[in-house]
């Protein structure tokens, strides 16, 4: 089967899908990956091929600036035509299955047009539930079973009203029939999607619709076996005891925010009387003071990284959010907007790290009583390792693959019953 990925957003967004597409390939299958070119190194160490979508994944990141999740995803919605045109462009006709990440979802009408069947692979949930809270809704407090619902269904038509004038625009640029809002949203309803996080993390809700799963992590497959620390990295964790990684991914910030950060953070480490590895990222943070160390080096495997902390603080971004698990260690989120409140709060109630310090009231008390809980109770530490344990004998790519394999091979078993039913068997 050929298989094209359509992986935009920030490094973080992207390499779980390195995994993904590594896997696809071990599994015979013949995989393109779309995404920036500034990322296209890093998609051809797996042996994919690269198809460049246009931009700049520092511009598209924006939205990050927002001061909250609605204008977040007002940012987000407004490159939708755009995007939905570049997939179009990439996508050949040869491509069986297009796979799409969540911002990506535009791509649903280039895939109509081609008439190729696609399906979406998220890392964090969308559709409505009685289970939890939608995850874009800026806070991770169950509502109640009703009203968890309830506002699920809410935010999903914010978001169809938010995506109904772009679509309108894209489908007419691709020559598709205009759609109602209702149409298309019975039309998405039974769009299948792969959820890429862990079930012991967050199980699959019970009265989800069938085209939905959830499937386990994906791993990059830039890990670090082939990967050496700089000798100045490698100096400093070996000079005390483990230090504390903080770090924001790809939240940009002025270089007055990045300023005010640092402070807070390097006299919170101080307070809790840590050391601490800052990741410079989109913010440019950079630690001034002896007891830190920054890292600058874009592609530093937090799989290397994370086991050698004490405890991980960051924004709970879903990529980082599951490398902080996978490591076993306490986790103390400092969400900013988006799911991040989500999974922040989803980590702190399994136990796995304090109560989020909310970036909006993020100060140097807060912070450094949350990192000194983190490094000091052993409840988090131990159910971070057990956690890690249980997410060690999950396969989200393998599952992934052996859905695609089953689709191949005309065996319905373990397929959600929507999955694309054109896709076929190519020579790769």
């Amino acid at each position: 089967m050929n298989v094209l990925i359509v992986a935009v957003g920030s490094m973080g967004d992207l390499v779980p899908y390195t995994g993904l597409a590594t896997r696809l390939r071990e599994a015979g299958h013949a995989v393109a990956v779309a995404t920036y070119e500034r990322f296209a190194a890093v998609v051809r160490r797996t042996g994919a091929e690269v198809r460049v979508i246009p931009g700049d994944p520092a511009a598209e990141g924006e939205w990050t600036q927002a001061p909250n999740s609605a204008g977040a995803m007002r940012r987000i919605t407004s490159g939708t035509v755009a995007l939905g045109e570049h997939i179009y462009a990439v996508a050949e006709p040869s491509d069986d299955l297009i796979l799409l990440c969540q911002s990506a979802i535009c791509g649903v009408h280039a895939a109509d047009r081609l008439g190729i069947p696609s399906a979406g692979v998220f890392f964090e949930p969308m559709h409505p539930t009685a289970a939890h809270p939608p995850s874009y809704l800026g806070t991770g407090r169950s509502l109640g079973a009703v009203g968890n619902r309830l506002t699920g269904r809410l935010v999903l038509a914010l978001g169809g009203r938010l995506m109904r004038g772009p679509v309108r625009v894209l489908r007419r640029r691709l020559g598709l029939p205009a759609q109602s809002g209702r149409a298309l949203a019975a039309r998405m309803a039974d769009w299948p999607i792969l959820h890429a996080y862990s079930p012991s993390v967050l199980p699959r809700p019970s009265d989800w619709p069938s085209a939905l799963d959830v499937t386990g992590y994906l791993w990059p497959s830039i890990t670090s076996p082939g990967w050496t620390p700089p000798a100045d990295l490698a100096d400093f964790l070996d000079a005390g005891e483990p230090p504390v990684f903080v770090g924001f991914g790809s939240r940009a910030m002025s270089d007055t925010e990045s300023r005010r950060v640092v402070g807070i953070v390097e006299e919170a480490l101080s307070r809790a009387g840590v050391r601490g590895v800052i990741q410079a990222g989109w913010a440019r943070l950079a630690g001034r003071s002896a007891h830190t160390f920054t890292i600058r080096e874009t592609l530093t495997p937090h799989d290397w990284l994370f086991p050698r902390m004490a405890a991980v603080v960051h924004h709970m971004g879903a990529g980082t959010a599951a490398a902080g698990l996978r490591a076993g260690v306490p986790s103390v989120g400092v969400p900013i907007l988006g799911a991040q409140p989500f999974w922040a709060a989803r980590i702190a109630g399994l136990g796995a790290g304090p109560a989020p310090v909310p970036y909006r009231k993020l100060s140097t008390t807060r912070l450094a009583d949350a990192i000194t809980a983190a490094v000091s109770y052993r409840s988090y530490r131990d159910t971070a390792a057990a956690l890690s344990e249980r997410i060690a004998g999950e396969d989200g790519a393998g599952a992934i693959v052996t859905v695609l394999d089953r689709l191949v091979d005309g065996d319905p078993t373990g397929i959600p019953p929507s999955f694309p039913p054109g896709a076929a068997a190519k020579e790769p």
